[in-house]
């Protein structure tokens, strides 16, 4: 029995496990890469399994980091079962749809700049009319409900309080052993916080073999983060952003985090906390993500009497490019939600272009920020950035929060695992960055957890799950990228950040001259030629 991470293994995205039993093999999750370009070139590359011996797949939930590959694989011939929930399947018919339409429409743009550098057109990995035929895949599973999903496995779904359908999945695999005739594993998914919105807290059984758990959030302490406290905090960085003069600009994700902030601008608009200035929720994908939301309010939480949800007659809800574009007339005053929340794609690039550089204006980031995207640069600070070829100073003020984040803190980790134990043979940590991965390492150790029961695998491992209670073996196996590819910015970044240092010097320079001196030292740098600045020091 052996199990393969074949993404969000040393980084956050990309989740995906690859299961071999002696009768079948299943994925759970088969999720997209995000964040550097280095990392996104994984999700053009070949699969490190062969789609068409895939017997079945099990799907947490619906974020794109999770199920964003699904249409790739049935395009590489998978042709079997995916097993999800009904609010995920719901949330998916709009997600996947969207997910084709930002491929093709990047790679129409990218191919007509190919046919003028005389390069090949390229594909996009997956179009509408794929994820047509992915969603035709789905089977919906009951929360709590033993379900046969594959020869000599079955599998039962627990809520995870993390999103709309979100769960994790208790696996267990027929061995055939006479003193162990099952393998007991589960999947935490992405585990939602206590007191979430929305959703109760995350269930599970204990007494299992193996645990896959997540990290996003190891080491870090939120705190309160009851709705409240929450609404409290929002509502002290919009009256913030609102004297400084500008528009707020909020990157939203479209899934939760977008039904999380209407919500509660509705509660604030009521009771006269907020003046009731002009919101504009300015994503397609967001606005019928919000209509599954009210599709499934009887499953919702702590919605209390609100009446209309999401909607109040100072909201409004954007869907045509025109109206997209007449935002562009409110130079201040308003709250903008755009997505994508990590500021990669969609609209809300548009609206930085037209604010960014205003030096009234506000970026309020509200969830996490993977290491190269925007987001996460202007998260870091930087002075200036890159949007569209377009270079723009960073004048407006950058904010972030993360009491709307959809993860559990570090503790509320440590309690969810401490919950499930005891662990017979291994608890491997997903789908964090390194640092976060080793802080959960060590809180766990310091909670009782037997060090050599702690596992963090790489992107690609193998582990031989059949070995015994007392010892994980990994299998030798090729590795897509090294660990440090997997971290943090690469070159392309590096090579943005270069582009706009050197434009800075150049324009602080003197006159002409001293640009000149500047740009022959770069030149000789280029060519190897060091001592070229020592010459020209005087100039």
């Amino acid at each position: 029995m052996l199990l393969s991470f074949c993404g969000a293994a040393g980084t956050v995205t990309g989740s995906c496990y690859w299961m071999q039993t002696e009768r079948c093999q299943f994925l759970v999750d088969c999720g997209m890469f995000q964040g550097s370009k280095t990392l996104k070139e994984l999700n053009y590359g070949a699969f490190p399994f062969d789609p068409a011996k895939i017997d079945f797949m099990l799907l947490t939930h619906a974020h794109i980091d999770h199920s964003g590959l699904i249409p790739k694989l049935v395009k590489r011939g998978f042709k079997g079962p995916i097993f999800a929930t009904q609010g995920t399947f719901d949330l998916l018919t709009y997600m996947l749809p969207d997910s084709a339409y930002i491929q093709e429409s990047e790679v129409e743009r990218l191919n007509r700049r190919n046919v003028q550098r005389g390069r090949p057109p390229v594909e996009p990995m997956y179009t509408r009319d794929d994820v047509d035929v992915a969603l035709k895949s789905f089977s919906n599973v009951a929360y709590e409900t033993w379900r046969e999903v594959g020869d000599g496995v079955r599998a039962r779904f627990w809520n995870a309080g993390h999103i709309l359908g979100a769960a994790s999945i208790e696996v267990e695999v027929a061995t055939g052993q006479r003193d162990k005739r099952v393998s007991r594993l589960l999947f935490s998914g992405d585990i939602g916080p206590e007191h979430k919105l929305f959703h109760p807290d995350p269930e599970a059984p204990d007494n299992f073999d193996f645990i896959c758990c997540e990290s996003t959030y190891g080491g870090r302490r939120r705190g309160d983060l009851r709705p409240e406290k929450r609404r409290q905090v929002l509502a002290q960085e919009v009256k913030a952003a609102l004297k400084r003069g500008g528009n707020l600009l909020i990157p939203v994700f479209a899934i939760e985090r977008t039904q999380e902030l209407l919500l509660d601008l509705s509660i604030l608009f009521d009771s006269g906390e907020l003046p009731k200035v002009p919101v504009f929720l300015d994503s397609p994908l967001a606005i019928k993500a919000t209509k599954v939301f009210v599709k499934n309010a009887d499953l919702l939480e702590d919605t209390g009497n609100v009446p209309d949800l999401f909607r109040r007659p100072n909201i409004r809800f954007t869907e045509s490019v025109e109206e997209s574009k007449m935002i562009a007339r409110f130079t201040g005053g308003a709250i903008i939600m755009a997505g994508s929340g990590m500021c990669d794609a969609g609209r809300i690039r548009h609206h930085l272009k037209n604010n960014l550089w205003r030096n009234d204006a506000t970026v309020l980031l509200v969830g996490y920020q993977a290491p190269g995207t925007l987001g996460s640069l202007l998260g870091r600070g930087v002075s200036a950035v890159k949007i569209q070829g377009e270079d723009l100073r960073v004048k407006a003020a950058i904010r972030q929060i993360d009491v709307y984040s959809g993860h559990a803190d570090g503790d509320q980790l440590i309690a969810w695992v401490k919950a499930r134990l005891p662990v017979k043979s291994a608890i491997f940590l997903t789908h964090g960055e390194e640092q976060s991965l080793e802080a959960l390492r060590n809180d766990l150790e310091a909670a009782g957890v037997p060090a050599e029961r702690i596992i963090v695998p790489q992107l690609d491992d193998v582990v031989d799950l059949s070995a015994g209670e007392s010892q994980v073996k990994f299998r030798p196996v090729p590795h897509r990228l090294a660990g440090k590819s997997l971290r943090g910015p690469d070159w392309h970044n590096e090579l943005a950040e270069f582009s706009l240092a050197l434009r800075d010097r150049l324009e602080a320079a003197a006159d002409d001259k001293a640009r000149g001196v500047i740009l022959r030292r770069v030149i000789r740098t280029l060519e190897g030629d060091g001592d070229g600045d020592d010459r020209n020091r005087k100039h």
